[in-house]
């Protein structure tokens, strides 16, 4: 596993190799920010996207590098959410209604097509990693709605993202995040055990 990790950065110059291990650090840092209903899950997490913005319009993966800007948008939106409420009432966690069921499914469809739209965009050869990806990423950004506005369903559709994108970053030879993912699926379902926890709580009063 080791030699896996190191051999994808032999050629790889000391800069990038920092600024991945910063993504990868404040990446941990969102997803345990976000387990225990820290707002620091979006500014942490803000940091990581954007520095994996940078690192894959280095290496010219423009089609991944859309998507990222487009989850650091949508991370905006859960800080701007999360503080707004603070404010007025408390966000609780909820599960989510019939109505939110459908956004959320319009949200999936939507990420999908409009991932589909920027690998044809780049001129992309579609293959069926690119696929996988596509499907991953309507799963992560709906994840992301309901994250913002504190749904546990929320966690289900990390685990389920996370447990793909283990193979598929490790496919790809990206080690770190493979290893990455690994743990965000582990933290994904202590995340979701705490709050299914928190949830009955709320229910007992």
């Amino acid at each position: 596993m080791i030699d896996f990790l190191i051999s994808q950065y032999k050629n790889a110059s000391t800069n990038q190799i920092c600024l991945e291990f910063l993504a990868f650090v404040f990446g941990i840092i969102s997803v345990y920010c976000a387990k225990k209903e820290n707002i620091w899950v979006y500014p942490t997490g803000l940091i990581s996207t954007v520095i994996t913005v940078y690192l894959l319009y280095q290496a010219s993966y423009f089609g991944d590098m859309t998507m990222n800007a487009y989850y650091s948008i949508m991370s905006i939106y859960g800080w701007y959410k999360w503080m707004s409420k603070s404010k007025e009432t408390e966000l609780l966690i909820t599960r989510t209604n019939s109505k939110e069921k459908i956004i959320g499914f319009i949200f999936f469809i939507l990420t999908m097509f409009i991932t589909y739209l920027v690998y044809k965009f780049f001129d992309y050869k579609l293959e069926i990693p690119n696929y996988i990806d596509i499907f991953t990423s309507g799963i992560f950004f709906t994840a992301m709605w309901y994250m913002a506005i504190k749904k546990i369903e929320s966690w289900t559709l990390w685990i389920i993202g996370d447990c793909i994108a283990v193979p598929l970053f490790a496919h790809r030879g990206l080690g770190m995040l493979s290893l990455q993912y690994l743990i965000f699926t582990i933290l994904a379902i202590l995340a979701y055990l705490e709050w299914k926890k928190i949830l009955n709580n709320y229910n007992l009063r």
